[in-house]
């Protein structure tokens, strides 16, 4: 015959020992407690308020460890695991019913008892089956979708015995389980208690109330943190079946997309504080996206401006690199033009001469500026001549007083009539209208290019402005790649001709390269202002979910007590900032976007392109990543037994 195995003790306790310290004072609750608990037991701890019943539970549930002695679960010392294997034990081994329920607000009946199998490898499907037999064998098969606060505290009660038979609850630890309930739902949960050890389940009962404890098997007294009187234990014969086989951890996706549904939960649980913690992401967002399109639309606008008068251009100016440029120096003359242009890989050299006139058309008079100038000036300026022609060589030559009006002129003076071979009358000289140049809108000073008329240079010099001396040489080179070179040439020749460097060169590429990285520095600083508001709505983030914590306390404390690792409690509180991060960047670039096409339509430039919108969404999320991860680990660290002791 084959010899009977002896049974080991489920749990065994050697010269257990708890002391609580707070600064340099220690005080001792547990001294030296020796305890066997066998499979299948009924046991009741009994004890009044302060006898360190409720510190030994802890104990026995692996939410505290002992300060000093062994603590066997299976043969198998408790002392060696780490936060996650305690976790581990609690959830494949215990099963807790507290005197409060501690029920999550938010959940369901359902939610709250599928919650120790979301830390669990069971599926999804499977713990909806499961919790839903589990509360109809209850009695609970109507309520399955109410609330905590839509149940009587008698359904709490069995909810929670749901909950801690949702892993299979090998050891149901019932802390003064009756404690807050009426007679009648104290002899139902009592009852209930009694049928789940006679199917097998460990039962160890905390209570001060010794009606109560004479429901178990096994009575233990306990008194100023020792054990004085147990009758030792019921060792059985077998031992009992298993009820729930354990389905290992959860799949890394799995536990996130549980961590998802419970930040949305609780947001929607919520959504007053949810809104206010967006409002901060949304407003940073919307700012960043807003003010760096009106930064891009002015520098493009600018640009384009500049670009539209020809990117291969060259501007010499009268006087010296040093001195600040004056309408009346007199270092240029059109014999520098004409030298000039006999240069190689230059198209066109244009003098160019200006004042301010009033010009006169029957009664009406408009002042404007004046601009003498070559017959080449619409190829070099890239601006075309919308009605007529522009003036010819020829009638440089010939001194002709013949003008070519600018848009806006031609509108004062003629209104919609056309102006063609019209005469008007400029500093008491008559001369007929050729040719409208085309729009050309304003310049990157503001000032309107359309509010001027143009006459050949010798006519201009000679007979309107009245001097010879000009005020710019615009050179166009034949290709953008030899602008470097031809300014190399023309400097040269400029200081052969003068003798002394009396003139100035400027580039309009190098021009536009200047402007471009002045608007540049203007949109990076609209954008860090803008960038500021979006730090201040992280660090609004961080304080809520910092208060959340601290609100949610009790909350964490029976996630850890049904088998929630510290990943899984981080993972929530930050999945949490996360989804209020990228939900708020989702709303600011809506808005953001909407901000600017309202702007637009009040005629300020703006530019849009998807950087800034990437760069702000992401922002957001790293923001929600960053500022939340510190509530998270806050939360991840918290001592079981404290959280479940919060208020």
């Amino acid at each position: 015959m084959n010899a009977v195995k002896p049974i080991k003790p489920l749990i065994k306790l050697s010269g257990v020992t708890k002391t609580f310290r707070n600064g340099e004072i220690a005080t001792q609750v547990l001294h030296g407690i020796d305890l066997e608990i066998y499979p299948g037991e009924f046991v009741a701890i009994m004890g009044q308020s302060g006898s360190g019943k409720s510190t030994l539970m802890n104990i026995l549930g692996c939410l505290d460890r002992a300060s000093s002695g062994d603590y066997l679960f299976n043969g198998a010392s408790v002392a060696t695991l780490d936060t996650d294997g305690l976790a581990q034990l609690r959830r494949e081994a215990f099963g807790f019913v507290f005197q409060s329920y501690n029920l999550l607000a938010g959940a369901t009946a359902c939610e709250n008892v599928e919650m120790p199998a979301t830390y669990s490898g069971m599926t999804p499907e499977a713990r909806r089956e499961r919790s839903t037999a589990l509360l109809s064998s209850l009695g609970l098969q109507e309520r399955l979708h109410h609330r905590p606060n839509q149940l009587s505290g008698g359904q709490q009660q069995r909810v929670s015995i749901a909950r801690a038979l949702m892993n299979g609850g090998q050891i149901i630890l019932a802390d003064e389980p009756t404690g807050a309930l009426d007679s009648h739902s104290g002899k139902e949960v009592m009852r209930l208690l009694k049928e789940l050890s006679a199917q097998g389940h460990t039962i160890i009962l905390i209570t001060h109330d010794a009606e109560v404890a004479h429901h178990a098997q096994r009575l233990i007294e306990i008194r100023d943190g020792k054990i004085i009187a147990d009758p030792g234990p019921a060792i059985p014969t077998q031992l009992p079946a298993e009820e729930h086989a354990l389905h290992g951890a959860p799949k890394v996706k799995t536990e996130i997309l549980e961590a998802t549904k419970t930040a949305f939960r609780s947001l929607r649980s919520n959504i007053f504080r949810t809104v206010l913690t967006l409002l901060g992401i949304v407003i940073g967002v919307a700012s960043v996206i807003s003010m760096l399109a009106i930064g891009d639309g002015a520098k493009k606008s600018v640009v384009d401006s500049i670009s539209a008068m020809g990117s291969n251009l060259l501007l010499v100016r009268p006087g010296g690199p040093t001195q600040r440029f004056r309408w009346d120096s007199v270092t240029l003359v059109p014999e520098d033009v004409d030298a000039i242009a006999t240069l190689p890989h230059v198209a066109a050299a244009l003098p160019e001469l200006n004042g301010s006139f009033t010009l006169r058309y029957g009664n009406i008079d408009h002042s404007t500026e004046i601009s003498a100038t070559a017959a080449q000036f619409p190829m070099a300026r890239k601006w075309e001549v919308a009605q007529g022609t522009f003036f010819t060589d020829e009638d440089n030559k010939n001194y002709a007083t013949v003008v070519v009006l600018g848009k806006t002129v031609a509108t004062k003076l003629f209104a919609d009539n056309n102006p063609l071979g019209e005469f008007i009358i400029i500093n008491n000289v008559l001369f007929q209208v050729i040719g409208v140049m085309s729009e050309r809108g304003a310049d990157p000073g503001g000032q309107d290019q359309d509010d001027k008329v143009f006459v050949p240079f010798n006519t201009g010099s000679l007979r309107v402005i009245g001097q010879r001396y000009l005020r710019n040489i615009t050179i166009s080179v034949d290709d953008e790649k030899n602008m470097e070179e031809v300014q190399t040439r023309v400097h040269a020749l400029m200081m052969e001709r003068h003798g002394t460097e009396d003139f100035q060169i400027r580039s309009m590429s190098s021009l536009i390269d200047m402007v471009s990285e002045t608007q540049n520095t203007m949109t990076f600083l609209l954008g860090s202002i803008a960038a500021i508001s979006l730090l201040v709505g992280g660090i609004g983030v961080m304080n809520i979910m910092l208060v959340s914590v601290t609100e949610r306390t009790r909350e964490i404390g029976v996630r850890m007590a049904t088998g929630a690792r510290t990943r899984n409690i981080m993972q929530q509180f930050l999945i949490e900032a996360l989804v209020v991060s990228a939900l708020g960047g989702v709303i600011g670039v809506a808005i953001g976007l909407g901000t600017a096409m309202l702007i637009a339509n009040f005629g300020t430039p703006v530019a849009y392109s998807l950087g800034p919108v990437i760069m702000a969404f992401s922002c957001a999320f790293l923001t929600g990543l960053l500022f939340g991860y510190l509530p998270a680990r806050k939360a991840a660290r918290l001592d079981p037994v404290a959280a479940l002791a919060t208020e």
